[in-house]
């Protein structure tokens, strides 16, 4: 990989993981402010009701929570992702799923395009997150998605072959991608101390070039 596709890489990963960091944060200053604040302190006599956290309500790294894909196919789920987002409110809702749908070849009735939604909804909000979108991708490489079901067309239109590595284009066999998932999280690491060393590298480069520029300037002024 060059030089630069890895830099690019690298700073995408960590604006990623500021973001996230940014709106944990976010989040942790409002829960402050309403904790303080007499208006909306409940009654010591009246328990409120507890407010339900869904698992794509939180804030999370998609990069680690979803180890068992490389760090490409959640980009290109990404890049998919955002393709069919129409409008930008980083959620696929109805109209936009079966715009997709349409678009992979895979047109879906009325009723079959809200089960899809259904099925990984798990906020219940009738729209699926980009962490929806992903589990989409793992129920399918569990095996957990009916073959012929909306979302698994999902799954087998966009899953890229390695043809060089499988041979002949088609789903992935169950069995083989079980395999495949006990290797992705040390993939993923190596992946991370390959843009570490590139990190120290580029670092080196830079003081090497200073020091020669250092070394140039001062023989420059020798010889005046």
């Amino acid at each position: 990989m060059a030089t630069s596709e890895l830099a690019a890489l690298l700073e995408r990963r960590q604006r990623i993981i500021q973001m996230a960091e940014e709106a944990e944060e976010e989040e942790e200053a409002k829960q402050g402010k309403n904790d303080e604040d007499p208006a909306v302190t409940p009654s010591p006599n009246t328990t409120p009701p507890p407010v339900p956290l869904f698992p794509s309500m939180r804030i999370r790294n998609p990069y680690t929570e979803f180890h068992e894909f490389t760090r490409k196919e959640i980009q290109r789920c990404q890049k998919t992702f955002n393709t069919y987002d129409t409008n930008k409110d980083k959620f696929i809702d109805f109209d936009e799923l079966k715009h997709m749908m349409e678009k992979l070849g895979s047109a879906q009735t009325h009723l079959a395009l809200k089960e899809m939604i259904r099925e990984v909804d798990e906020d219940k909000d009738s729209k699926i997150s980009f962490r929806e979108f992903l589990l989409i991708f793992r129920k399918a490489r569990a095996g957990e998605l009916p073959e012929g079901s909306g979302l698994y067309d999902v799954y087998r239109l966009m899953e890229e072959i390695d043809v060089g590595k499988e041979g002949v284009k088609g789903a992935k066999n169950f069995f083989e991608v079980k395999i495949e998932q006990l290797t992705k999280v040390s993939q993923f690491e190596q992946e991370i101390r390959d843009e570490q060393e590139e990190k120290r590298r580029m670092a080196e480069e830079r003081k090497t070039r200073k020091a020669a520029f250092k070394a140039t300037a001062q023989l420059f002024e020798h010889h005046k």
